[in-house]
């Protein structure tokens, strides 16, 4: 009797997903708690484990299908093949060089195609990096990968492509300087090679749909602006002193915790002090009420290659400068290679959006609802300012606070955001809880 595989609990107010990935075909043996399918949330990516051991016999539904909670996607049979081993499966995620000389040859580039000409074994791919590598048409054998036994990983893949020029950059999982956008590889600097000119008849279009994760930041967006009553003020920051501050500890603090200390921990500490002075900015709205939040859940906005994620620092005021920079540089590396747990994803109270690693100099953010209010970070930049009637060059970043008129009244969003200015250009308030 076939044994059926369906759609597992997706978390609180999650009950649909989408098919991305099957692991296996019609005919191929599983193991019994073998990834065989990824499905796509609006918030995480997570595998589908076979029930039992046995032959995959029927593919319900199929990649792309939209599912439900407890809808089976495919069933599997009792075969005659036996079920995989340990090593029959990391044969089976390896992605053979061959195979992929093929694919590159068909999409007519000889040069790869040669490349990748060789004898049939190579490194172990997991099932999640596989479609990443094919998707790019990259060598296996270029990866490194960190994997277990050396098996290449999503994130193996992302850093390549960031490496090489070809993929998107993580903000949390970078050095927190805000004031240094990624760096460019060398070959970005070189002069670009002119495109070949095309007749209007050659021009085409490409239609990709929206992944899920996408469809669903889209929704949320537009939700904020259709429902709060969204407003933006504006302030700007000395940075010199938590500068100075980074550069003196730098190497005491990273010896000390194994991380580096980044602006982020400052900003984040910077924040709760505020929210514990206006605790309007800290609440949300529910039906005709107010919920004031006692607690300080911070959320720290992320930038992945599948969209924007917004993971969750719980109790940020409980926690030290080392325990804020260890979370948030973990955070960022799980986003990047799809690792969230729905959990690490919901119930922030308060959201901060760096778009200072990008070169942002300034921006309006928009609210995460339910949420009241958004602080948005950018790019640190040298400007000449008067002090003490005198001209002098200070390392500036402009700040900007939206929020939620229907809830926060102007005096306190100002107020706020002159708070979290006053404890950046004065550290020391954040030591003192001032």
């Amino acid at each position: 009797m076939a044994s059926d595989i369906k759609v597992p609990a997706l978390g609180e107010s999650v009950s649909e997903a989408t098919v991305a990935t099957w692991f296996k075909k019609v005919g191929d043996s599983v193991a019994q708690d073998e990834p065989i399918v990824e499905l796509e949330t609006d918030k995480v990516t997570l595998e589908v484990n076979a029930p039992e051991a046995g032959i995959l016999s029927e593919i319900v539904a199929a990649e792309g299908t939209d599912v439900a909670v407890g809808d089976v996607i495919g069933r599997i049979g009792k075969g005659e093949g036996k079920a995989a081993t340990p090593a029959e499966k990391d044969e089976e995620k390896a992605v053979p060089k061959a195979e992929k000389a093929e694919k590159v040859k068909a999409e007519g580039s000889a040069a790869d195609s040669a490349d990748s000409d060789g004898d049939e074994d190579g490194p172990a791919v997991l099932p999640t990096a596989r479609k990443l590598i094919e998707e790019h048409g990259l060598d296996p054998q270029e990866i490194a990968g960190t994997g277990k036994d050396g098996r290449i990983t999503k994130g193996d893949v992302q850093s390549h492509l960031e490496a090489t020029g070809s993929g998107g950059a993580d903000p949390a999982a970078k050095d927190e300087r805000a004031d240094e956008p990624a760096a460019k590889p060398e070959s970005a600097k070189a002069p670009a090679a002119p495109a070949p000119k095309r007749d209007a008849d050659e021009r085409g279009e490409e239609r990709v749909r929206m992944t899920r994760l996408r469809r669903r930041v889209a929704e949320r967006l537009k939700e904020a602006q259709n429902t709060a009553a969204m407003l933006t003020t504006f302030n700007e920051a000395d940075l010199g002193a938590v500068m100075a501050l980074r550069k003196q500890y730098r190497d005491s603090f990273e010896k000390k915790h194994g991380v580096r200390l980044g602006f982020m921990s400052f900003f984040v500490k910077a924040c709760v002090t505020a929210l514990k002075e206006i605790p309007a900015v800290n609440a949300e709205i529910q039906g005709d009420e107010i919920v004031y939040k006692n607690y300080y859940d911070i959320g720290v906005a992320v930038g992945t290659p599948q969209g924007l994620v917004v993971p969750v620092l719980r109790d940020a005021d409980k926690k030290s400068f080392g325990e804020i920079e260890a979370e948030i540089n973990d955070l960022g590396l799980r986003a990047r290679d799809g690792k969230l747990t729905m959990d690490e994803l919901t119930g922030g109270t308060f959201t901060i959006s760096n778009g200072g690693v990008y070169g942002s100099l300034l921006s309006t953010p928009i609210l995460n609802p339910p949420q009241s209010g958004i602080l948005g970070m950018h790019k640190i930049q040298d400007r000449a300012m008067v002090e003490g009637g005198q001209v002098v060059v200070r390392p500036m970043m402009y700040l900007a606070m939206s929020y939620d008129h229907r809830i926060v009244d102007g005096r306190e969003a100002v107020t706020f955001l002159v708070r979290v200015k006053e404890c950046i250009e004065d550290p020391q308030r954040i030591m003192l809880d001032m």
